[in-house]
């Protein structure tokens, strides 16, 4: 699929092609608070789309990809609040 798509704030919308994932590897980053808790996040991507006709300065083609951040807490019980 081929559509005018923005790309940043304040630019024209630019020409660009819908490219299908054939696979994905997201991986998550986890953060060790001081508290005990631990944080987990990724994104995970939900659209690449190839801007037509756009190359950085070693001639690599331009993408724009949307994605989503994601994130998990896992807390000890010490600091889970307590329902009962």
């Amino acid at each position: 699929m081929r559509q005018k798509i923005s790309v940043a704030p304040g630019q024209p919308p630019k020409e660009a092609e819908l490219v299908d994932l054939e696979e994905s590897k997201e991986g998550w980053s986890e953060y060790k608070l001081a508290d005990g808790v631990t944080i987990r996040l990724k994104q995970v991507v939900t659209e690449v789309w190839r801007i037509l006709e756009e190359f950085d300065p070693e001639g690599n083609p331009q993408y724009f990809v949307k994605s989503v951040g994601v994130m998990t807490v896992l807390a000890p019980e010490s600091a889970k609040k307590r329902t009962h």
